[in-house]
Formats: structure tokens, C-alpha cells, sequence
């Protein structure tokens, strides 16, 4: 902690030297209060306001991408080979899960993703909403409220809330082509190379149209098709059989030992959105907005070699890269009234979401089947959906005592959630029957990703209804005082109640004070409370088929194993920090403490002789391995959060906005579950702990500097991640892999052509940073560190340098 403090300490002092400046925060905010009128700098929890022309001005046009080169707080790594992973790149908030950041479009809940993140990176075991569904171009702003709110909006709002505002205009309009590549010498061990891959190309636009007399419709595009990375090391390893008298297959010599693809997945994206307002008389508004998105990705598994006992050289002779393929797609729309009625304000709404992930496995087999196997497969798909309606009222009191006016919120929220796992196609999960050279039995399914088995088609569903009150005032001219309070009742877990209090009070005039202290919870995702997935293999003699997978907390399975029902997960939040404004210079230091019970996991996977007897005893012959979700797993997060700002304006120079913001975080895990039915067994093991802990960067700093004059604009960031672990597997720790501190510099210029044309040209990381090499580490080389020399838990990827241009037209 003490590392922290200081940190923190410096953090401070050099925003306060750098002068930085962040535009929007003195603008209205709608996050984290429901009093009318409050800035940023006056809410009694710090909110970042991030305006659309930061998000387009970047050379990349996901939303998530550009979120983390605005945020401190916010982290995005981009792992490869996680199967479903690498094509929905989960993100966090303040160090904690990404399931733990509530989203909202408009102040309204969005719906999460169908997927599941099962494989070993950041956010293992979550379900949370992909941002990436929603164009850059449908969006006016983004408020981010750092601070846990679930007693002002429910369920998942631990870590804090990030709220999408979308553009409003009944005129006007923009299109945007952009194309970039990635430029890089990657720093092998083996065998150095440059590359120039991984084109993209995104071309979007919006347009404002008059709705009514005084209404907007806007409508906004998006098309995104971005070619694959490759980052992977050359495979030393022998490909093809020995030869009968045991020399080595001449084709070794002019195999291509890049086989691997470790990078960046392909994917292309296209991406509707229309948001509406148009008034009813004189004191109520019709709105509403519908999105839509289709996205189709393709990444790549383990290379099967051509000796590999899971190849048939009949199809493959020199062996395969199967290909994991997805098919997502993504629609909402929500209507609502809002108004005023007598002395109370009104807003009822209804919203509907829904996202689809298909599976597809493309360029593999089923071993089993021979000769005769397909090559490609429909694995079967992942659905969920989400009805909310909402009833919102709002008033303000006139109360002597205080200096302003109390303003209350009361409301109601209904929410229909269902999950959907439909079952691929049977050539994806049967055992085709066909044995090895030596009768055995061979991997049944499609290599890289069996499709999901009719025993694993699920259709589940559940509700819940939400209370809420909500009260704020200004006790005087400089004490400002909110309080919130919220029942929820589910029809899976039960009842939970949460509250919140938070103050501000304004020191000087230019030196303010804030804090809060809240309850949290968040309701197990039904992902997480259903998903299951199974694989068939055989042992013993003769070979018996038995399940290998991930099931249910609920099922016989896991039940025989010491699982039982999720329940909700509950946190404690305390803040407290400083607001400084003066004369263009804006400073807020915000400290942190978040303590969560009962964290939702995903188990270790169980396994061995005891495991199986427990099994048998239960009646259950035909499993020998599994994992499950499960609760209780505490943590301890600890962090500081430093945001400067400074605008400067010169008659020669142009104008300059320099900003400054940084972010300490640690957290502990202080307590694991072990199996009360496997005496000394650990369901949630040192790696994972440690994933927890130490798997995303201690620290981020970012710094950035914006400059304009007449026709001419442009911009330098830098960002320095801190030290961040990827956890090996050995017991002792020795198999960690260390990522030191690196700093990625970003760089753009861009110039008005005439009236309305813009062109600029960019680099993002222009120095061509790598994350640590692995096999430059002893105790890690081998093969694979190899041919995957950069971790998946690179908290800036492992890309290098991408470089674009722009043009876009406005009018």
C-alpha cells in the first residue's frame, strides 16, 4: 500500500506540473446524479466526460481502443488463442472484473454479450457487454462514473458506470474513411522479421434529419473489416513422421515454420444505429433508438501437425490450422415518454436486447470420422436477451433549511432475462466410430472447438423488479449531500438491498472535498449460471466414452463435487478525494477502497482418482473431469485515481490542451474457497489468485498534449503501463512471466483542406514497443514461449506499430 500512496503522490505532483487539461469537464452530467445541473467537477463522485471528437480523432475506431488511451482506470488487453475471447476482448474498470462495470446507452441498462470467457486471460469466467457492438459515430459523449452505484442503478455497478450518450442532431453530418496498417519489426528470439498486416479499413458516417417541427432522427454507419495479425515465433518442433528407417521426412526442410497465427483476429463489422426525440406538446417527448450490428471474426487454434495423432494425412498431408469462426449478431431498441406533469417530472421507457454468438470451425476435421470428415462445421451458438422497462419520477422540494432545492427520484425497473445454448451440428461433437493404426480410439468432435452438444442445449430464463429512491441537495452554498436507496428482488437468487450516501464540500473557492460510502452487489449472470460445455473422450479398456467439461453450479454434477446455487455477489465501497479549478487548471485525486464478497468464479478443473469416486458415488459414471462456477472468493482493491487538466491559449502558437491523468490500483485476494467434499482441495488455485492480483498493471499513466491553430491540428500521447504479471502454472510462482513498465507514444496531425474536408495521418505506438519477449526469460523458454513469444496479458497487445490516415467530410 505503501508503494501506492506513493505513487500517488507523485502522480499528483506531476499533474499539477504538467498543467493538463480535460475539455469537457465543466459540461452538465447526467452519471451518477439525477439532480439537474451538475458539472463534473460538482458531483460528489468523480465523472469523466470523453467527447466524440476524442473518440474519432484515434487511429482506431473500436470504442473499447479508444476508451483506454482516454482512461487511466480503464484497461483493454488483446489476447490471441482464447478461442471465443479473441473475438468479444472483454475490458475493465478500476482493476476488477469486467462484468463488474455496468453499461448504459442513454442512462439506460445495455444488455451483456452471450459469451462466456472460459479461457485464461483477463476477465475468466465473466459474461460483460460488448462495447464494440456500438459505432463510434452514434456517439455525442461518454461519462464514466468511477465509483460503485449499484443503489443508484442495480446489478454489476461495482467498479463504477459508463454511460454512452448518443449524438442528437435534426441537421448536419459527417463520413469518415480510415485505413491503417500495422508497420513493425517484431523482436524475435529466433528468427526477427518485419510485417505489414493487419489492414483496416473503417468507413462511417452520421446524419442529423428533422423530425417534426422541432424533433432529430440521427443515423449513423459503421463498416469495419480489419485483416489478422500475426506475431508467432517459428515451430522448431518435428512435423512430419519418421521415415521407415527412422531419418527425418525431407519436407522438413521447406516446411514453413510459421504455421502458428498469434495476433490480432480477423474481423469485419457492419454497424446500424438511429436515435429520435420528438416532442409531444408542450411539456412531453416521444424517443427511442434501435441498433443493429453484424460481425464476423476468424481466429486461429493450436497447429495440428502432420504427425500430430489428431491429423488425418489424408486430408491434411502436411498438417492444419484450425480456424475458430464467429458469427455475432447484435440488435436493441427502446422506446420511451418523458415529460413533465404538474411538478413532476416523468420517464417511462421499454427496451429490448439481444446478442447472438455463432460458432463455426473452418480449415480442421473430426479425427474420428477419417477420410470421410467434414472440414468445416457449424459448432452451435450462444444466445441472450434482455427486456427492461422503466419507470422514472422526479420533483423538487423547496425545504427552508437548505440552500437549495432537494431534489427526489423514485423509480421502477422490470428486467426479463433468457440464455439460449443451441447444439452444433452432430459431425461437430459425435465420435465418428474410426480408430487409430493401433485400434485406439481417436478425439471425437472438431478439432479446436467441439461443437456444443444436444445435452448442453439450455433455454433459461429469469426476472427481477427494482425499487429505487434517490434525494440531493445543497445544505448550503457549499455542502452538498446525496443519498440513494435500492431493493431488488430476483426470481433465481432473492432479495438484495443496497444504499448509498456521498458529500461534497467546497473548501475554498478553488479547493473542494468529496466522498461516498456504498453497498454493491451483482446478480450471477445467467452465463454464469448455466453455461455448459462438454467434450467426449474415452479411457480404458475397452474404451468408455465419459464427459470432460464445464457444467452448471445447479447440475448433479457439479453438486456431487460441493457446488450449490450462485448467489450475488456483494461489495463495500468507500471513496474520498480532492477538486482543485482554478484559472484553467483542474486537479481531482480520488482514493478507493472496494472490499467484494462472494466473487463469482470459474473453478479449477477437477480431476484424478478421488474426484471420480465421489462421482461414482453419486451415481454419475460417465464424467471424470469438470469445473463450475462458484462463490466465494474476497478481494481487497486499493487504488488512487489523479485527473489534470490545463487549457492554454497563445496569439503565435495556437491553442494547447494538456492533460495528465494516472491510476494506482492493487487488489488482494484474502480469502479462496476449498472443496468441503476434496479435503485440501483448492477450487480457485494461485494462478488464478494471481490473476486477480497481479494480472493487469499496477499503475497506468497517461499524458497527453492537443494542439490547434487555424487550419492545423494535432496531438501527442503518451501512455506507461505498469508492471503486470501473466501467472504460470508452477506452484511456487517460478513460471510467472514478468511484463516491465513500457510507455507507448501516439501521434497525429491532420489539416483542413477546404471548408468541410479534413485530412490527417497518424501513428499509434510510433516507437514500436513489444511487451517483454518470453523466451528472453530463462525459466520460460521452450518451444511455445517460442513460437507465442509475447503474453496474452499485455495490457497494450503485442502488435507494434499501426499506422493511418483519414479523411473525412463534414457539413
Amino acid at each position: 500500500m505503501k508503494h501506492l500512496l506513493l505513487g500517488a503522490a507523485l502522480g499528483a505532483l506531476a499533474a499539477a506540473s504538467a498543467h493538463a487539461q480535460s475539455p469537457d469537464e465543466d459540461v452538465i452530467v447526467v452519471t451518477g446524479t439525477r439532480a439537474e445541473g451538475r458539472t463534473a467537477l460538482e458531483s460528489t463522485a468523480p465523472v469523466d466526460v470523453i467527447s466524440a471528437g476524442t473518440l474519432e480523432n484515434n487511429g482506431s475506431t473500436e470504442l473499447n481502443m479508444a476508451l483506454s488511451y482516454a482512461l487511466p482506470s480503464f484497461n483493454f488487453p488483446q489476447p490471441s488463442i482464447t478461442d471465443g475471447t479473441d473475438h468479444v476482448r472483454p475490458a475493465t474498470l478500476r482493476g476488477l472484473g469486467p462484468d463488474q462495470t455496468l453499461v448504459l446507452v442513454n442512462s439506460r441498462r445495455r444488455h451483456t454479450s452471450a459469451l462466456v470467457n472460459l479461457g485464461g486471460s483477463v476477465g475468466r469466467g465473466s459474461s460483460a457487454v460488448d462495447l464494440n457492438t456500438i459505432p463510434v459515430s452514434a456517439i455525442g459523449r461518454v461519462e464514466v462514473l468511477r465509483d460503485g452505484a449499484s443503489a443508484q442503478y442495480g446489478s454489476d455497478a461495482i467498479a463504477g458506470v459508463i454511460n454512452i450518450g448518443l449524438r442528437e442532431a435534426r441537421e448536419g453530418g459527417q463520413v469518415t474513411g480510415t485505413f491503417g496498417q500495422y508497420s513493425t519489426d517484431i523482436p524475435l528470439v529466433d528468427q526477427p522479421r518485419s510485417a505489414s498486416d493487419g489492414d483496416t479499413t473503417s468507413l462511417s458516417g452520421w446524419v442529423g434529419l428533422p423530425l417534426g417541427a422541432d424533433g432529430f432522427l440521427t443515423l449513423s454507419a459503421e463498416y469495419r473489416d480489419r485483416e489478422p495479425t500475426n506475431r508467432a515465433g517459428p515451430d522448431s518442433r518435428q512435423q512430419y513422421p519418421s521415415l521407415p528407417g527412422g531419418g527425418l521426412d525431407p519436407r522438413e526442410q521447406s516446411f514453413n515454420r510459421i504455421n502458428h497465427r498469434f495476433g490480432l483476429a480477423e474481423s469485419e463489422a457492419l454497424s446500424l444505429f438511429a436515435n429520435a426525440g420528438l416532442p409531444v406538446g408542450d411539456t412531453s417527448e416521444l424517443y427511442g433508438w434501435a441498433s443493429y450490428q453484424q460481425r464476423d471474426g476468424e481466429s486461429a487454434g493450436f497447429y495440428r501437425r502432420a504427425q500430430d495423432s489428431r491429423n488425418v494425412p489424408a486430408i491434411y498431408p502436411d498438417g492444419f490450422l484450425p480456424l475458430i469462426t464467429s458469427d455475432v449478431e447484435d440488435l436493441s431498441a427502446l422506446g420511451g415518454l418523458r415529460g413533465d406533469w404538474g411538478v413532476w417530472g416523468y420517464d417511462f421507457s421499454v427496451g429490448y436486447g439481444r446478442n447472438e454468438l455463432g460458432y463455426g470451425v473452418e480449415n480442421s476435421l473430426n479425427t474420428s470420422m477419417g477420410a470421410a470428415s467434414p472440414t468445416s462445421f457449424d459448432a452451435g451458438a450462444l444466445i441472450y436477451d434482455q427486456l427492461t422497462a422503466n419507470a422514472d419520477f422526479q420533483r423538487n422540494f423547496d425545504v427552508d433549511a437548505f440552500s437549495g432545492p432537494l431534489s427526489l427520484a423514485v423509480g421502477l425497473e422490470y428486467r426479463l432475462e433468457s440464455y439460449e445454448i443451441e447444439a452444433g451440428e452432430p459431425a461437430s461433437y459425435i465420435n465418428g466410430g474410426v480408430t487409430g493404426p493401433n485400434g485406439e480410439i481417436l478425439a471425437s468432435g472438431s478439432q479446436v472447438f467441439p461443437g456444443f452438444q444436444p445435452s448442453n442445449a439450455i433455454d433459461e430464463d429469469r426476472d427481477s423488479i427494482a425499487a429505487y429512491i434517490d434525494m440531493e441537495t445543497d445544505v448550503t452554498d457549499r455542502f452538498t449531500v446525496s443519498a440513494a436507496a435500492r431493493a431488488e428482488s430476483y426470481s433465481d437468487f432473492g432479495e438484495t438491498v443496497t444504499g448509498k450516501l456521498a458529500a461534497r464540500y467546497q473548501l475554498t473557492e478553488a479547493l473542494a472535498l468529496r466522498g461516498a460510502v456504498s453497498n454493491g452487489f451483482r446478480a450471477p449472470s445467467l452465463q454464469q449460471a448455466y453455461f455448459t460445455s462438454t467434450s467426449t473422450v474415452f479411457t480404458g479398456t475397452p474404451p468408455t466414452p465419459v464427459e470432460v467439461g464445464t457444467f452448471p453450479a445447479t447440475s448433479p454434477v457439479a453438486a456431487a463435487l460441493g457446488g450449490e446455487p450462485l448467489e450475488a455477489e456483494e461489495s463495500l465501497n468507500l471513496s474520498g478525494g480532492l477538486v482543485f479549478a482554478q484559472g484553467g487548471l483542474t486537479v481531482t485525486v480520488d482514493a478507493y477502497a472496494i472490499d467484494i464478497d462472494d466473487r463469482i468464479v470459474l473453478s479449477e478443473n477437477l480431476s484424478g482418482p478421488d474426484v471420480e469416486a465421489l462421482l461414482v458415488n453419486a451415481g454419475i459414471t460417465n464424467i471424470t473431469s469438470a469445473r463450475f462456477f462458484i462463490n466465494g472468493v474476497e478481494t481487497e482493491t486499493r487504488g488512487i485515481d489523479v485527473v489534470a487538466s490545463y487549457a492554454l491559449q497563445t496569439d503565435d502558437w495556437g491553442d494547447f490542451d494538456f492533460t495528465l491523468g494516472a491510476n494506482f490500483t492493487e487488489t488482494e485476494v484474502t480469502d479462496a474457497p476449498t472443496s468441503e467434499v476434496l479435503p485440501g482441495v483448492s477450487l480457485f488455485a494461485r494462478r488464478e489468485i494471481a490473476r486477480f492480483e497481479v494480472g493487469q498493471p499496477e499503475n497506468k499513466l497517461i499524458a497527453s498534449a492537443d494542439w490547434s491553430r487555424g487550419p492545423f491540428a494535432g496531438f501527442v500521447r503518451a501512455t506507461r503501463f505498469g508492471e503486470t504479471i501473466d501467472p504460470g502454472s508452477a506452484a511456487d510462482g517460478s513460471g510467472d512471466e514478468e511484463l516491465s513498465p513500457k510507455t507507448i507514444v501516439d501521434a497525429e496531425f491532420s489539416a483542413d483542406i477546404t471548408e468541410g474536408l479534413n485530412l490527417a495521418f497518424g501513428a499509434n505506438n510510433v516507437f514500436d514497443e513489444y511487451p517483454d519477449v518470453t523466451a528472453e526469460t530463462p525459466s520460460l523458454d521452450g518451444t511455445f514461449s517460442r513460437i507465442f513469444p509475447f503474453s496474452g496479458f499485455s495490457p497494450f497487445g503485442f502488435s507494434g506499430r499501426y499506422i493511418y490516415g483519414r479523411v473525412r467530410y463534414s457539413w
